[in-house]
Order: C-alpha cells, then structure tokens, then sequence
C-alpha cells in the first residue's frame, strides 16, 4: 500500500481586507514545493469579497 503525507501552505495577499495574488511570487512558491517533490493537489482562496482574496491555500501530498 502506498503511503502519503501531506503539506498545507497558507499564501497570504495583502492584510486584513486582503488583495490580489502576486502570481510570479505564488508561482515561485509552487515551484519551490514541487522541487523538493510536493504535488499540488488542491489550491483555493478564502475570500475578502469584491474580487480579492485574503489567502490562497495549496494542499500538496508527497509518497513517504
């Protein structure tokens, strides 16, 4: 049986009333997981309203 663990990252965007994503310094942050062998294997945003998001959450797993 093959075994997982898993990883949670909180990208924040701005401050209390949240932002926009910095989609180069989230698409570094992606990659930096995925060079130390994480897979994204889900990513949503908790929202501020008005099209902005307060944080983005990546969910990765990895075999042990």
């Amino acid at each position: 049986m093959e075994k997982w663990e898993y990883k949670t990252v909180k990208y924040q965007t701005g401050g209390f009333l949240g932002g926009k994503v910095d989609e180069e310094e989230f698409e570094q942050l992606l990659n930096e997981c995925g060079m130390e062998g994480w897979e994204l294997t889900s990513c949503f945003d908790t929202s501020a309203g008005q099209g902005h998001s307060r944080d983005v959450i990546a969910v990765f797993k990895r075999k042990v």
